[in-house]
């Protein structure tokens, strides 16, 4: 069995570039792009509880994301593709290692910034374990990421398109790809708490909608939990500062709910985040229901264990067939 691509490279040298067909080609960002300059971000990690400096990088094109560990001896043994088949830990969050035993946290909210800005290569440098939470969604990193604006690079960009439904479950849980001329995410969520209960939610991925729509969404958890996840060393820098509380008469926030169904949102930030893990930008509709991070995860493998179930195109590509 081939082993998952462990860079972008990889991914581009393995499968051939088809033609986006000619009807969706229209509105698709033909060229890759990156950050027009630098952008530098503080704030403690939601896990570790400890403080961390990142900077943002411009990057060349086909470098995808990266992560690098500026505590490690080098940048060899700091670096860190931004890649599913990089990811060690599932547990609250999205966590990605290289096999120098660096690893890098809770990098979904970033991912989904980058995702939902339309960025395909950047290079995080970061002096700690975790990616600082912020206000716990993904709010202040697009507002930084707008700030210094996108630079589009003289490359062509590449989408994966899914071509046939892939699936995973677990228990009542699922999530799945499935064919889609765009690019779509559709989530249910079932709490047994009256102020969460069952919640859906879905939109269209675009670089205007995904602030709008899921990007200010923060993350949440119940207040009979809290106590349980510092026992397993988790949510140590968590507050009401970066994060919704909810206990048995409601949300804890005093500024409540940024909407009526952020928390359905907020699981939909995460699958923006965790699915740009693929990489590469995916043309089709993410139907979630009552999933989560190591879902995700599951459904990235499952999906490139049977390539056949996608295709890696460019609307490039259509320009030269074309010609």
């Amino acid at each position: 069995m081939t082993p998952p691509p462990t860079t972008v490279a990889q991914i581009q040298e393995r499968f051939d570039v088809r033609p986006l067909p000619l009807g969706m080609a229209e509105g698709v960002e033909r060229q890759q792009t990156t950050l027009a300059e630098a952008v530098s971000l503080s704030g403690v990690g939601l896990h570790s509880g400890a403080e961390v400096n990142m900077t943002i990088k411009p990057a060349m094109a086909d470098i995808g994301i990266l992560f690098i560990r500026t505590d490690a001896p080098s940048m060899e043994e700091g670096l860190i593709s931004a890649l599913f088949s990089r990811v060690c830990d599932v547990t609250l969050s999205s966590r990605i290692s290289n096999v120098h035993g660096y690893s890098i946290g809770t990098v979904e909210h970033l991912m989904a910034a980058f995702a939902g800005l339309g960025i395909d290569n950047a290079v995080v440098e970061i002096d700690g374990a975790e990616v600082p939470i912020m206000d716990g969604s993904s709010k202040v990193f697009v507002e930084a990421l707008t700030r210094v604006g996108v630079s589009v690079l003289d490359a062509p960009r590449r989408y994966l398109r899914i071509t046939k439904p892939i699936r995973v479950e677990n228990g009542d849980s699922y999530c799945e790809l499935l064919p889609y001329d765009g690019q779509r995410f559709e989530a249910v969520i079932e709490f047994d708490h009256e102020t969460i209960g069952r919640q859906e939610y879905a939109f269209d991925l675009a670089e205007t909608s995904f602030g709008r729509e899921v990007g200010d969404a923060r993350t949440f958890c119940l207040l009979k939990q809290v106590e349980e996840m510092h026992r397993m060393g988790l949510a140590l820098g968590g507050s009401l500062e970066n994060a919704v509380v909810v206990d048995d008469q409601g949300v804890v926030n005093e500024e409540g709910l940024r909407s009526t169904d952020e928390f359905v949102r907020h699981k939909l930030l995460d699958a923006v985040g965790d699915l740009y893990l693929a990489g590469l930008p995916i043309i089709g509709c993410y139907r979630g229901f009552k999933a989560g991070h190591a879902l995700h995860n599951k459904l990235l493998n499952a999906l490139f264990m049977e390539p056949e179930h996608f295709e890696l195109v460019s609307p490039n590509a259509v320009m030269m067939a074309a010609e």
